[in-house]
């Protein structure tokens, strides 16, 4: 299990250790190929939609959907996570930005991931929106020199 936190100022204050806690026990459920600890950290109608555009709609689904994820193919993957930032919008709801992947060997971190978490009425944040994007380099590095080529020296 890896997660690092890219802005500590985000993460230092008191109410997110909640929301980290929540981000540490999906990454340990996906390392141990866990669907139902993974799905246990969603709000029971959450919706969460992979980069092919593929949804799952409820904790149920989710669980369903990762257990062949979890025997097939992704099996004995880890997962790799930096925590690029962690806002809260109010005392119940904060959206979380990272960059992730999953691995065997190696993890590349090639996906962006948004993630909105609610505090439930126990106290414990759970996710209640995921979203992955697949990150294009080539196109992320075209639109750097456009936007570097159209900055004013």
């Amino acid at each position: 299990m890896q997660i690092v936190y890219q802005d500590a100022t985000t993460t230092a204050h008191h109410d997110t250790a909640g929301i980290r806690d929540a981000l540490d026990r999906m990454v340990a459920a996906w390392d141990a190929g866990d669907a139902r600890a993974f799905a246990d950290e969603f709000t029971e109608h959450a919706s969460y939609v992979i980069y092919v555009g593929l949804v799952y709609q409820g904790r149920d689904e989710i669980e369903r959907g990762h257990q062949p994820v979890f025997e097939k193919w992704q099996k004995g993957t880890r997962m790799s996570m930096l925590v690029r930032s962690i806002r809260l919008l109010d005392d119940t709801t904060a959206v979380v930005l990272t960059e992730g992947g999953i691995g065997r060997r190696r993890v590349r971190r090639d996906k962006v991931q948004t993630y909105t978490f609610q505090r439930g009425t126990d106290g414990r944040w759970r996710c209640a929106a995921f979203q992955n994007t697949k990150k294009n380099r080539l196109f992320i590095r075209m639109n750097a020199r456009a936007t570097a080529e159209l900055t004013p020296a």
